[in-house]
């Protein structure tokens, strides 16, 4: 009888100390290669879907002032990390406010970027972007947001074309950079730079089945004219082409890298996402009132001067609508295979967030001519890459 009451004692005991242990950290998986982490941890899609099918839809929200903004200073990021061209509070910018943005989702909270917990899930991982410059910015922007909120760290950075890599070494973790403007591959053909809508170089898919995560964008390069024209002829089935219709080249272009995907990546094992269009904001009359088109000077192509953002939570226009559609398009029709960061919106509202003339790539006399120099592509950092990563983030471990 004794011998029974103990063991009814020790299963009691027992079970009491099952039911209330305190969970693992959910992230925290000991024990299993880098691989199965993402196996084991399947992707939240409706957190990140571009339209708000959850309770929370990160893209559909409003800029709102928080005095804790900017995550760093430029200064925190290291030597050499952030271009001449996004470095604008170095190269003069005169005001600040606009680094004391912060964007706020309608019905839910973005989680304020923690650099220690983001290398503890990336541990021995590559996350690489990939694009072109304004993938370079949003790299730029993480390289810094890494480096100021864990400063104790061990780094080391190779810059190389197309490929340049940050390295966390007691982590293990590389955050690369792959430039490929038009993601599909360019090459010289009969004497001619050829844009070849139907292939992917061997060399670029090698190196981006090495990450653990991708993020891919193309956009801006498609539609240059002119001298800013990246390429002689086009080449789609066996025919070349002097130019087309930029949008069906586009849309060639995105079907073969997402033929791409499908085809090299596993996607329970490799987390793959797409930036939208990031917008342009060179023509004033998108965001200037009827009443005050008047006073803008004729001919301007310029955000010189703009220090707030676009009042509201919807832009009025963007000459980059065409192109959102045509990728909005091409990720859907992936289905789960690429997670859609629909930045267009909350970033055509922050036409106070680009460089402007203040970049290190101007010389004097063209930073007197703002409406003829000004560069209001690409965005300052600190500033709205900032919030692109943070969204990232997001959407990535929570």
């Amino acid at each position: 009888m004794a011998a029974v009451q103990c063991l009814t004692f020790l299963f009691l005991f027992l079970l009491q100390n099952a039911t209330s242990a305190s969970p693992l950290p959910f992230f925290r998986r000991p024990n299993q290669s880098n691989h199965n982490n993402f196996a084991k941890h399947p992707r939240r899609n409706p957190v990140i879907l571009p339209v708000n099918h959850s309770s929370c839809d990160l893209f559909a929200g409003e800029w709102v002032r928080d005095e804790t903004y900017p995550l760093y200073r430029a200064k925190e990021c290291g030597g050499g990390i952030i271009d001449p061209g996004f470095d604008c509070q170095t190269y003069g910018r005169p005001d600040s406010d606009y680094l004391k943005f912060r964007w706020k989702p309608f019905n839910c909270n973005v989680p304020r970027f923690n650099g220690v917990k983001f290398l503890q899930e990336m541990r021995d991982k590559t996350i690489m972007f990939v694009g072109d410059s304004l993938g370079r910015n949003q790299w730029e922007s993480l390289i810094c947001m890494i480096s100021s909120s864990a400063p104790s760290i061990n780094t080391h950075i190779i810059h190389e074309d197309p490929l340049s890599t940050f390295m966390i070494l007691d982590y293990n973790v590389k955050v690369s950079f792959y430039r490929a403007p038009y993601l599909v591959d360019i090459d010289k053909i009969h004497g001619k730079t050829t844009l070849k809508l139907d292939e992917i170089s061997v060399d670029a898919s090698n190196a981006w089945r090495t990450a653990d995560v991708l993020l891919f964008n193309t956009g801006h390069w498609w539609s240059h004219t002119g001298s800013l024209r990246g390429w002689e002829q086009m080449e789609t089935g066996g025919r070349y082409y002097g130019d087309m219709d930029r949008l069906v080249a586009l849309r060639k272009g995105l079907r073969t890298w997402s033929s791409w995907v499908l085809r090299y990546i596993n996607s329970p094992l490799t987390r793959v996402f797409f930036l939208s269009v990031s917008p342009t904001h060179y023509n004033p009359n998108e965001w200037t009132s009827r009443s005050k088109t008047s006073t803008i000077t004729q001919g301007a192509k310029s955000c010189y001067g703009q220090t707030t953002p676009f009042s509201g939570t919807s832009y009025p226009t963007s000459s980059y609508v065409n192109q959102k559609k045509v990728i909005d398009d091409v990720v859907k029709e992936m289905k789960s295979h690429v997670s859609l960061m629909d930045i267009t919106m909350l970033s055509a509202l922050r036409v106070d967030g680009h460089p402007s003339i203040y970049s290190g790539d101007l010389n004097p006399s063209l930073k007197r001519n703002p409406d003829r120099s000004s560069d209001c592509s690409h965005w300052c950092l600190p500033g709205l890459p900032d919030t692109w990563n943070q969204l990232f983030y997001a959407a990535l471990l929570y």
